[in-house]
């Protein structure tokens, strides 16, 4: 008996769910709905979009279509995307020289967020740091990887080398569009499928899936942190993040036995030393061969 009135409950409470999510005629007085506005992304046909003064071709419904799903893709990550907006000050004042420095479009800034969303995370296949540089690469350009340092973590110098590889591979393709994807896939792989299909445009290729998205990625996450407003993220500039540029850099040549003990000599935690160093990556620093170290002390 106990359990038939259990079943017989359970039975009215989900028809009763089921009712409240069931969609009546607009003549039905049974139910009220009560508006919502649900900002739904579209790629206008008629308008131009562009990456790194590059334009994409949104009059192929093919590329129009990814491209909006990129878009709203981006918009409904909120958590992730208003993080990506409330950081993109702090990493942007230090990506964007960089970029100008080397030569390379402003829009490769947005790169970085494809790339990692602003972590120093470690992919499945080992590329680390903010560009998600692998190891081998990081060496090749002369950053040094190791259990105590890993550069690949140090922003300024992985941006370079990204702007390195990026003017190789403009040079090699004469596209910056195309660059990005080798950046994505490899230059090799990039090549090799451009020469199978008898392509001249990143757009025209079928490639993975990664890639295949990846170009609409960067365009989409350009015109929603260069107009959160339009995608209805309402975010001042007061509340996002300012740059870490108040610090001091003291140069380094020794063994540091304990960096707890190195960050109290100059009165800041071992946490902040570590914010501002991520490169930084264990409790100790050896250092036979007196290589000189740049490290920034928070002020």
């Amino acid at each position: 008996m106990r359990n038939t009135l259990k079943y017989a409950i359970f039975f009215v409470a989900i028809m009763g769910v089921a009712l409240l999510f069931t969609a009546t005629d607009e003549n039905d007085p049974g139910l009220q709905i009560s508006p919502r506005n649900f900002i739904i992304p579209t790629v206008d046909p008629t308008m131009d979009y562009w990456f790194a003064n590059e334009r994409v071709p949104v009059e192929n419904f093919d590329v129009r279509e990814r491209l909006e799903r990129e878009f709203i893709v981006n918009t409904y990550r909120h958590s992730t995307t208003i993080l990506n907006i409330k950081k993109s000050r702090r990493f942007f004042a230090v990506i964007g020289p960089i970029l100008k420095e080397y030569g390379i479009p402003e829009d490769f800034k947005y790169a970085a967020v494809a790339e990692s969303d602003f972590h120093n995370t470690t992919s499945p296949a080992g590329a680390k740091g903010i560009w998600q540089l692998m190891k081998g690469t990081a060496r090749d350009y002369g950053l040094e990887v190791n259990d105590y340092v890993d550069e690949r973590l140090n922003l300024e110098k992985a941006t370079r080398v990204a702007c390195r590889h990026l003017k190789e591979y403009y040079s090699k393709f004469g596209s910056w569009t195309l660059a990005a994807a080798a950046y994505n896939m490899g230059a090799s792989a990039l090549e090799r499928e451009l020469k199978r299909q008898g392509a001249t445009s990143y757009y025209d290729l079928n490639l993975s899936e990664e890639t295949n998205r990846y170009i609409l990625r960067l365009v989409a996450i350009k015109y929603v942190l260069m107009n959160p407003d339009h995608f209805g993220f309402d975010i001042e500039e007061k509340e996002t993040y300012p740059p870490l540029d108040n610090y001091a850099v003291v140069e380094v040549d020794t063994t540091i036995s304990n960096l707890g003990d190195f960050a109290k000599q100059y009165d800041v935690s071992y946490r902040l030393l570590k914010i501002y160093n991520p490169w930084l990556r264990s409790y100790t620093l050896p250092n036979k061969s007196r290589k000189k170290y740049l490290i920034k002390i928070p002020k």
